[in-house]
């Protein structure tokens, strides 16, 4: 790779590790863990740096991110996660007046297997359509549907007004 390469993709990493650790720390639960997962899709993204199309590097970044954490999960023989630390120091204040809520859901989705979960992360935080989040999955449309119904039927045992943070997100 040569170095104008190297120092784009330099730049792209600095300017957003912390959009994508946020984003990871919603799939994992965990700082630490969040931290590795977008380290390890960042040294994956960087490999293949010659050869992404650099119109939407962030999304092929946010992929390989999903996948490492769905293959983190199967390796792991999907055993049950604990919470454990304290969510992610946000940048800015939360001004919409439902933090309350917001932590919450936070809680409640890490009670959710990492499947349904990746799931709606991709589908109410990224803002995904149901192909897309088939596609960055690498599963069918209708187990996007039936994951993100069986999620969402979850949350609404575990968390009273699930809805309202799920619609706030549209």
């Amino acid at each position: 790779m040569d170095d104008k390469a190297r120092a784009r993709f330099g730049e792209f990493a600095q300017n957003r590790t912390a959009a994508l650790i946020r984003a990871a720390y919603l799939l994992t639960g965990d700082q630490h863990a969040a931290e590795d997962l977008v380290q390890s899709a960042l040294a994956k993204t960087y490999a293949r740096w010659p050869t992404i199309r650099h119109e939407d590097p962030e999304g092929y970044v946010r992929a390989v991110m999903y996948r490492e954490r769905v293959s983190w999960w199967r390796r792991r023989g999907r055993l049950r996660e604990t919470l454990v630390g304290s969510p992610v120091e946000r940048e800015h204040p939360d001004d919409s007046g439902h933090a309350d809520l917001r932590l919450a859901m936070r809680a409640a989705l890490l009670r959710l297997p990492v499947a349904q979960r990746a799931v709606l992360v991709l589908r109410y935080y990224e803002d995904l359509p149901e192909q897309q989040v088939a596609e960055v999955l690498g599963c069918s449309v209708g187990t996007v549907r039936s994951r993100t119904h069986r999620a969402v039927s979850r949350l609404r045992e575990v968390l009273p007004g699930a809805e309202l943070v799920l619609e706030l997100k549209r």
